[in-house]
């Protein structure tokens, strides 16, 4: 995508248009249902219009944690995410991190405290934060005992497994995205992109 393009919309006083770029070009590989979720940091007093942007459409949302005029967001399909949670390598995962219920809700509030109190602390953001983006447990598990080191690829995340797997995904996530960036372009809507 042009450089010009994306300084336009990244740059442009309409705060509502900006931010739908933003949900697009971030977030274009869960639209088009190749995640089963997505974080974008959007400007806080701009929370409110999502509710519009995503009335009618089967995504749920959530502020996962606000600092200063910034808020986390989480991007999801309710259904998936609890299915996703519930296998055997990622429960192993997340109870090692407190994460003892095995009900969407009170994971995502747990996510939301921990990212909170990472945020307050200056620590970036807890590792298990990846489980709940959909990413190979082997993979966080790899980021989590390495440190973030000893990798064997970097793309959308850190890859300590299949590099083969996770670059036909990455690939993917880049094919989604272009096509999400231009179908936005020639004016349809998220809720167009999406379907």
């Amino acid at each position: 995508m042009p450089a010009e393009v994306l300084s336009y919309f990244l740059k442009n006083s309409d705060q509502k248009l900006r931010l739908k770029f933003q949900i697009v070009l971030q977030c274009a590989p869960f639209l088009k249902g190749l995640k089963i979720s997505s974080v974008i940091t959007v400007e806080s007093i701009l929370y409110e219009e999502l509710e519009e942007i995503f009335r009618e459409m089967d995504i749920s949302y959530r502020k996962l944690c606000s600092m200063e005029e910034k808020s986390l967001i989480l991007f999801f399909h309710a259904k998936e995410l609890q299915e996703y949670l519930i296998r055997p390598d990622i429960r192993s995962l997340l109870e090692a991190f407190g994460y003892h219920s095995k009900d969407l809700e009170p994971c995502l509030s747990r996510l939301s405290e921990r990212v909170c109190v990472f945020s307050e602390r200056g620590m970036g953001f807890p590792h298990e934060i990846g489980v709940f983006l959909g990413y190979p447990a082997e993979d966080v598990s790899g980021f989590i005992e390495n440190e973030g080191q000893r990798y064997r690829m970097s793309g959308y995340w850190k890859v300590y497994g299949d590099i083969s797997e996770a670059q036909t995904t990455f690939n993917a996530y880049d094919r989604a995205k272009d096509h999400a960036v231009n179908e936005f372009l020639i004016g349809k809507s998220i809720q167009e992109i999406a379907q």
